[in-house]
């Protein structure tokens, strides 16, 4: 798979999770069962990476699978909690799971292109 289908795929996966999070928790917060603020404030570490992956910038894919960190926990909690949203539940972990192989991949594979990465320290010994 070329970087390029592999960064599609992603910034489609993504932008797909940040509108279906943002969608329940402004509904949540509609409802009365968040508050506004909160909801937003739950937002909000998904939009950070937002530029970096519509961009994509392979720094950005490796240090947002951080930020997913955090919703996957959201996701299987609520896996484990509820009756009532398990459907909601089980696609955004597995979303989120899908994620988090792609973006490592895509800014291994796109930096290996870019001629990125950690650069080999030279032994001054010898």
């Amino acid at each position: 798979m070329s970087s390029a289908t592999l960064m599609q795929l992603c910034r489609i996966g993504y932008l797909a999770l940040v509108a279906l999070l943002a969608g329940y928790f402004i509904q949540q917060g509609i409802n009365g069962d968040y508050s506004m603020v909160f909801s937003v404030l739950w937002i909000l570490p998904l939009l950070l990476p937002l530029k970096g992956v519509i961009t994509g910038n392979p720094y950005t894919y490796a240090w947002a699978s951080f930020i997913l960190c955090l919703y996957l926990l959201h996701g299987l909690t609520l896996v484990y909690v509820t009756e009532e949203l398990l459907l909601f539940a089980i696609i955004e972990s597995v979303l989120i799971s899908l994620l988090l192989i792609g973006f490592p991949f895509y800014a291994r594979k796109r930096g290996r292109e870019l001629g990125l990465g950690l650069k080999k320290h030279k032994n001054k010994d010898k």
